[in-house]
């Protein structure tokens, strides 16, 4: 008994201490929400903590926040889970073995060195051949996307056409979207080389760096529920006649889907969450992006705010510059709580359905 009670309450302590995060946060936010009311904090752009009086609008920097976030993502996404499939249900058991590791390396790098490349790297090149660097990037990622994308339709279309004109049918398809691919992909590259960046510490850099920062978290989670859904299902679609894209598209992903998607989420929590490089790279430029979704300007994000103007703020007095950052950080923590109890349910709901 005295043996039980010691495990539960180790095992407890993890739930105490983020309890114990949650009330001193909150009782340091309060205060600001008290002084200064809601309305500003949530609708104004203007952030001026250190002015007399101070005003402590954080539109521009929830902005910022979603802005590099779905940047991130966007690139994160589509690479990670293409990776995952290939990793689960295209190459050889001895490739896999050799690549996994590697990309889940990437997790280990620690973010102050991806936030120097950044800065010292990746900015100045950014700046002085941005427009070359964005078509280069179209190539990189749209090529085989579109690789990938041309060899699914062909399967899927010539799929049912007797096999002694399959080989013949798909030759045609890959001629056709494959032109159709390579046609799109000079059109935008053309159209990019023109683009100038002003300035190489801007929401793109931070977007390139934190998605490849959330690659091994999406991969390595999305490879796992691919390799939960089990031989019996493969098999049984390969049975009933189905091509390898058809099992991968309409039997292997689907049974896969709530997985991938807590891996998505996590994903996001690992972008949203990460302060070392946004801070370095971003511009910390409180303002709104002129279109809003110019990933090409400066921004600023909550948690580069929280650690860079943490140092400035009076911490004895409990002033309202003080207190902001704790109702940022709640705002911060809320979202990060409630997107992990979403992937905790995704992840029971996926072993509840594969367990029958």
């Amino acid at each position: 008994m005295l043996g039980q009670s010691a495990l539960f309450l180790v095992t407890s302590s993890s739930a105490i201490v983020v309890l114990f995060i949650f009330y001193f946060i909150i009782r340091d936010a309060i205060p600001f929400f008290q002084l200064e009311g809601i309305k500003e904090f949530f609708t104004s752009a203007r952030w001026y903590p250190s002015a007399s009086p101070g005003e402590y609008g954080t539109l521009a920097i929830f902005i910022g926040s979603g802005l590099v976030t779905l940047g991130a993502i966007a690139l994160a996404m589509p690479m990670g889970i293409a990776a995952a499939v290939c990793l689960s249900d295209i190459l050889p058991f001895s490739i896999r073995q050799t690549i996994k590791p590697i990309i889940e390396v990437l997790a280990a790098i620690p973010s102050v060195a991806f936030g120097f490349f950044a800065l010292v790297v990746f900015a100045p090149l950014l700046q002085e051949s941005g427009g070359r660097i964005l078509a280069v990037i179209t190539w990189l990622l749209g090529l085989p996307a579109g690789g990938l994308l041309v060899i699914v339709l062909a399967d899927l279309i010539t799929g049912r056409i007797r096999e002694d004109r399959r080989n013949g049918a798909r030759a045609v398809l890959f001629v056709c979207f494959g032109g159709a691919v390579i046609g799109l992909l000079t059109l935008i590259s053309s159209r990019l080389n023109d683009v100038e960046i002003s300035s190489g510490t801007n929401a793109l850099n931070v977007s390139i760096i934190l998605g490849i920062m959330a690659m091994p978290t999406i991969v390595s989670v999305s490879e796992d529920a691919l390799q939960a859904v089990g031989r019996e299902l493969r098999e049984g679609s390969y049975a009933l006649g189905a091509t390898r894209a058809e099992t991968i598209l309409k039997v292997v992903i689907p049974a896969a889907g709530s997985g991938i998607i807590a891996a998505v989420i996590l994903g996001i929590m690992r972008v949203i969450g990460e302060t070392m490089v946004v801070w370095m790279a971003s511009g910390n430029a409180a303002q709104i992006p002129e279109p809003w979704y110019n990933i090409l300007e400066p921004v600023r994000t909550l948690t580069a705010t929280i650690a860079g103007d943490m140092g400035e703020a009076d911490q004895v007095m409990g002033s309202a510059r003080y207190h902001v950052l704790f109702a940022m950080a709640f705002i911060l923590l809320a979202f990060s709580f409630l997107s992990n109890l979403a992937s905790e349910w995704i992840v029971l709901r996926s072993r509840r359905k594969v367990g029958g």
